[in-house]
């Protein structure tokens, strides 16, 4: 397990927010100021090998009881969840009685999973996902009220609303550890969002490009945007560089919420959207 850990700010301020990306292979706390102009805490834990839920929270009662700035009152608390346990179904459609009907189809769950949802109306989608029970227990006893949501429910609505008036189509990647989300709109509509596990570069550029294929998507022609844990010198980029013409990075118009001088504008995507 690896740590890097960068605080800006040790002002105590009851008016901020905090916000927690949690997955297998790692987690990431943001705390800002309540307009979100100032970044007051970050820290980010990557794990070396896939961890269950309770070793997470472990983790997570680790990095709060050992920093000040996090054992005080929040006016808001988000977790987002960044699981492969999730599906996406048309708001006409949901049933929330069935939501564990609409998991089994791509998704294996155990009969005790908890089982959520969220509902993201001006996109006419629900994303039923299984966030992790004791975690959110745990953040309810600590902070008390709370909100959560799936890393792709974000994804979605901040990459939708970017999208709304163009009619080109675009392939969105959200790179994570082992894993990446691909979400391609086309006319103001998504027309895909799957989650993909990798270990190599090869096995990256295999998914993207079976993705564009599906879709009969020229790679000389569509543009590939990239977001989260990716640099321009990574053997990842060098890959989807080469096989595709018009290669970017999301940029400021998203977020313009910086860390620090070594953090870029695509990375932590999710974090600094979700406030």
């Amino acid at each position: 397990m690896t740590l890097e850990r960068s605080i800006n700010n040790d002002t105590i301020n009851t008016n901020k927010s905090l916000s927690v990306q949690i997955s297998l292979t790692g987690l990431s706390f943001l705390a800002t100021s309540s307009d979100n102009r100032e970044v007051l805490f970050f820290s980010e834990e990557k794990f070396d090998n896939t961890t269950t839920p309770e070793e997470i929270l472990t983790v997570i009662d680790s990095v709060i009881n050992s920093n000040e700035g996090l054992q005080h009152s929040f006016n808001q608390v988000t977790l987002l969840y960044a699981t492969n346990l999730y599906t996406l179904v048309p708001v006409s459609l949901f049933d929330e009685k069935k939501a564990s009907e609409y998991l089994k189809f791509n998704s294996k769950i155990l009969a005790n999973d908890f089982i959520s949802h969220d509902t993201l109306k001006n996109h006419d989608l629900v994303v039923v996902y299984v966030p992790y029970i004791n975690i959110n227990n745990y953040f309810f006893e600590k902070y008390g009220s709370f909100q959560y949501y799936h890393t792709n429910s974000i994804l979605i609505r901040t990459i939708m609303n970017a999208e709304k008036f163009s009619n080109e189509a675009k392939v969105y990647l959200h790179v994570q550890t082992e894993s990446f989300d691909c979400l391609i709109v086309k006319e103001g509509k998504l027309i895909l969002c799957n989650t993909y596990s990798y270990r190599t570069p090869e096995d990256f550029i295999y998914y993207l490009l079976f993705c564009m294929e599906q879709l009969k998507l020229n790679p000389e022609s569509t543009e590939v945007v990239l977001s989260g844990d990716i640099k321009k010198k990574s053997e990842i980029y060098t890959i989807v560089y080469k096989y595709v013409r018009h290669v970017s990075f999301t940029s400021e118009k998203f977020s313009k919420l910086s860390f620090s001088e070594n953090t870029e504008p695509h990375q932590h995507f999710v974090l600094k959207n979700s406030l």
